[in-house]
């Protein structure tokens, strides 16, 4: 059970009255099971928490119960969470943490002592090394707390890298990858921490649209990168033993037909161009086939002829014949054993 979310189930309770499971749902953004599991988890940890079955009825505090850590919201409590990184804690953040974890009832230390080294985040892609963002991610950090408009220098790939300023409004986490979410003159967008190669303070204080909400904006902008991503489906078929390689290769962006008399398997993949689909399978050569659209099929017919032209064995010289005419050289004769080079 996560501590933060814990800490945030109770003071949500201090604010109300009477809350249901379901309102503590939404205001967690977890489903009703987990919200029960949770106020479940308090009461046997010791909380005064209570049950009232029925009509009108809820979760509540026996007596008004409060916590020592009064004049935080949950939504505060969750946003100090969040920029706390307890993978691989600071001095500052375990400092912190401490601090939290002495203010929580004392019925729940252990629990949230244990939460809080229960867990590990592996920023390493098996594919290949993590971003290099941790000398930037402080400071982005800072820069979204305190509210400072930046100059960033951002390069997408294989481009030269190009400032612009930015109003940082938050840090999303996925799959291990940091994402700088911050407004610009183009209106919300997201950036790579791991391609940020420079930040600057400009000065003047970054503008927060009003309302403004990270997990609201992030779902948002989330939707549109991977909507662009799947723009196009290649369709084709693949030799039997390729299905672990193309999970791999295709992050689950591959759905399976039925297998031919030859053993081979209708196969659609999504992604962002038939002409990047093409380019992750060049590697598996002849054992997938794409059959469309056409521009896939003219992408690996374009990459198997550049690579051919790179890599291709130059052809032997042909053997001199001799001129019409004229005589062939005596064979040479063998040299005698005793005399061959040891």
């Amino acid at each position: 059970m996560r501590a933060d979310r814990l800490v945030a189930a109770l003071l949500f309770l201090q604010t109300r009255q009477r809350v249901t499971a379901a309102e503590l749902a939404a205001e967690l953004d977890v489903s009703e099971r987990t919200a029960r599991r949770d106020l479940e988890a308090l009461a046997s940890a010791g909380v005064p928490v209570r049950s009232q079955a029925g009509l009108g009825g809820g979760w509540s505090l026996v007596g008004g119960a409060r916590t020592d850590l009064t004049g935080l919201t949950a939504p505060e409590v969750r946003a100090l969470f969040l920029l706390m990184d307890t993978s691989a804690p600071s001095p500052q953040t375990r400092t912190t943490l401490r601090k939290l974890v002495r203010a929580l009832p004392s019925p729940l230390r252990a629990d949230a002592e244990a939460a809080s080294r229960a867990g590990v985040a592996d920023g390493t892609d098996w594919a290949g090394a993590a971003d290099p963002e941790e000398p930037r991610l402080a400071a982005l950090q800072r820069a979204v707390v305190e509210a400072r408009e930046l100059t960033i220098g951002y390069a997408r790939p294989g481009r030269e890298p190009s400032e612009r300023t930015v109003h940082p409004l938050g840090i999303a986490t996925k799959t291990g990858v940091r994402y700088l979410v911050a407004g610009t003159e183009h209106g919300l967008r997201v950036f790579r921490v791991g391609r940020i190669t420079s930040l600057t303070e400009t000065g003047a204080p970054a503008v927060r649209p009003e309302g403004f909400d990270l997990p609201t904006a992030w779902r948002t902008l989330a939707a549109r990168m991977e909507d662009r991503m799947v723009a196009a489906t290649v369709r084709g078929r693949a030799a039997p033993g390729t299905e672990t390689v193309l999970e791999g290769l295709l992050d689950g962006r591959i759905r399976y037909g039925q297998r031919g008399p030859d053993g081979w398997t209708a196969i659609e993949i999504d992604g962002p161009s038939p002409e990047v689909v093409a380019a992750r399978l060049a590697g598996l050569g002849a054992r997938v086939e794409l059959l469309d659209p056409p521009e896939a099929r003219a992408a690996l017919a374009r990459i198997g002829t550049e690579l051919t032209a790179l890599y291709a064995e130059p052809a032997p010289e042909p053997a001199h014949e001799p001129a019409p005419g004229t005589p062939e050289a005596p064979p040479r004769a063998p040299v005698p054993a005793a005399t061959r080079p040891g």
